[in-house]
């Protein structure tokens, strides 16, 4: 395909219901919250064992 969604393809993707499309939503901020976590306590570990503190 050229990247491009057929007509037919958005309207089948709007014929789920809403709450599977909330659902998708939710998983993926969750999922991107997460990740953000991870790598923010991973820097701070990190800048700890270095002898960096916050206070």
């Amino acid at each position: 395909m050229n990247g491009k969604h057929s007509l037919h393809e958005i309207e089948e993707a709007e014929k789920k219901p809403l709450w599977q499309r909330l659902g998708w939503l939710a998983l993926i901020w969750i999922g991107s919250v997460g990740a953000l976590f991870i790598a923010a306590s991973l820097m701070r570990l990190f800048m700890n064992a270095a002898g960096l503190t916050t206070h």
